[in-house]
């Protein structure tokens, strides 16, 4: 019986990496939730949540 080779090569557990910034989990309440996906609804191209974070985060610091 020949022996079970062990692997360096494991995978990782949980879902792979999709970028390279530093993630931060942020809450919201229902209204602050609302207001997200009404301002979501009005963009021509419906970006996602986190994309809409981005884009308001990013006009609010140009404009700051």
């Amino acid at each position: 019986m020949s022996a079970a080779t062990l692997s360096d090569n494991k995978k990782k557990m949980g879902r792979p990496a999709t970028g390279v910034g530093t993630m931060i989990g942020v809450r919201l309440h229902s209204e602050q939730l609302a207001a997200l996906d009404a301002w979501i609804a009005a963009q021509p191209d419906k970006p996602s949540r986190p994309e809409a974070v981005r884009r308001i985060l990013a006009g609010a610091i140009e404009n700051g």
